[in-house]
């Protein structure tokens, strides 16, 4: 057997990608009408372009002294530099790649303080209800965000006076800090699309001496996100949901709980010494604490990539985009006599591209079945990995449109980078023929 090695490319700085290759564009199959952004976006070009220049030359990271290894090496801390000032990491935050959202919060909550009391909203998606510790505070669902933002205040009010009795009385009116508590929300919810009032959550967390943690899974990919700017102290993305679905999510913020708290995994990389008696071992401190193994190198890169063609993209433009499209299809499906919105807030509340909605009296399992089968559109169908949200959603949508017909479970669509008024027009007329 003869094996061929095929010499690599001129050399690039690290993991960029061609300047040619970085326009947002997105890789599809024509006639296949994609509106399930929310649950894996499509890959984009630029991420797509910067893992082929960088297979050639594919080998270890942190673990060879070849040319190979030490561009690859250089190629993933680059990687983990461009994407922690995308999202405006802050001196002394740790950018840690994981495999998604849900494994970067759940890292987060291994990482925990013992005592740590987490609060939620019962709007979150599963990965940010179901990680956090015994004794967490589940909030109920508001009806808006200011009511969420006066829901959490009352909370960690009532925490603080219960975990420190007699405090009120503190000097300068400076509130204690007590055990820790870590706020946990979402950026943009994965059924409804509903932005969340993040800065202003925050800001109610600082005064109560509270951190903040903020699945920004389904805001990333549509908003720009800056934790120093909104002030919150964790950041949870991934990858799959940038236009970057190479396997890899990323877990950003304070370094000093992730730095104190046992390593995520156990093994090489996460170690500085391991001695000859059992468990003789000192853990490494930043983010290869928490990333034993070999690391996924074309994950990152290409997450990196989407992360630098975004920063050079015009957001505004972007997001002006699509909220024209989102209105289109909003209204569209407001027009149809058998179909049914879900939503938490207000009609008119700040979202990105994501509408949940049932057709009365078909099962909505069957009518994605049809779409896909019949006019090659593809949904999303069921109660999207948030399941007290989607069922509490189906029966407000029941009692406001006094229909007795709406079945357990929802449809949703999710706009993004390459959907277009074609693809809005062909849901709707697809759906309207199901009247």
């Amino acid at each position: 057997m003869t094996v061929t090695l095929v010499p690599p490319p001129a050399p690039l700085p690290a993991w960029t990608a061609p300047a040619s290759s970085r326009p947002l564009d997105v890789l599809g199959v024509p006639g296949q009408t994609n509106l399930d952004h929310a649950a894996s976006a499509p890959c984009a070009r630029a991420a797509a372009d910067a893992v082929a220049e960088l297979l050639p030359w594919y080998a270890s990271v942190h673990r060879g002294a070849g040319a190979l290894s030490r561009r690859c090496t250089l190629a993933y801390e680059r990687a983990r530099q461009t994407v922690g000032d995308f999202f405006g990491a802050r001196p002394g935050d740790h950018v840690i790649f994981t495999r998604n959202t849900t494994d970067a919060l759940n890292l987060l909550a291994r990482a925990l303080p013992a005592g740590t009391t987490v609060v939620t909203f019962a709007g979150e998606h599963h990965a940010n209800l179901l990680p956090w510790p015994r004794g967490s505070v589940r909030l109920p669902v508001p009806a808006g965000p200011g009511e969420a933002v006066r829901a959490l205040d009352a909370a960690l009010t009532e925490l603080r006076r219960d975990a420190t009795p007699g405090a009120a009385g503190a000097a300068g009116g400076a509130r204690p800090a007590g055990p820790p508590v870590l706020v946990a929300v979402t950026g943009a919810s994965n059924v409804t699309g509903e932005r969340w009032p993040v800065a202003e959550l925050a800001a109610v967390a600082r005064r109560h001496a509270a951190r903040i943690a903020v699945d920004a899974a389904q805001l990333a990919p549509h908003a720009p996100v800056d934790v120093a700017a909104l002030g919150v102290d964790y950041l949870a993305v991934s990858g799959h949901k940038l236009y970057a679905p190479f396997g890899a999510g990323v877990l950003l913020g304070r370094g000093d709980w992730l730095d104190a708290a046992p390593p995520y995994l156990a093994g090489g990389g996460a170690t500085s010494h391991v001695g000859d008696a059992t468990h003789q071992v000192r853990w490494a401190a930043g983010p290869a604490r928490h990333e034993a193994g070999t690391p996924n190198l074309l994950g990152a890169v290409a997450l990196a990539a989407v992360c630098a063609a975004l920063a050079d993209a015009d957001r505004d433009a972007l997001h002006a985009r699509e909220q024209a499209l989102l209105a289109r299809l909003r209204q569209g499906l407001a027009a149809l006599p058998h179909v049914v919105e879900l939503r938490t807030f207000g009609p008119d509340a700040p979202r990105v591209g994501i509408v949940s909605f049932v057709v009365a009296g078909r099962d909505s399992g069957e009518v994605a079945a049809e779409l896909a089968a019949r006019h090659d559109v593809g949904l999303r169908d069921g109660l999207f990995c948030a399941h007290p949200l989607a069922r509490r959603l189906l029966a407000e949508a029941a009692a406001r449109s006094g229909r007795t017909d709406l079945p357990p479970t929802a449809l949703r669509a999710s706009l993004g980078l390459g959907s277009t008024a074609r693809d809005v027009d062909r849901l709707l007329a697809a759906l309207a023929e199901l009247g």
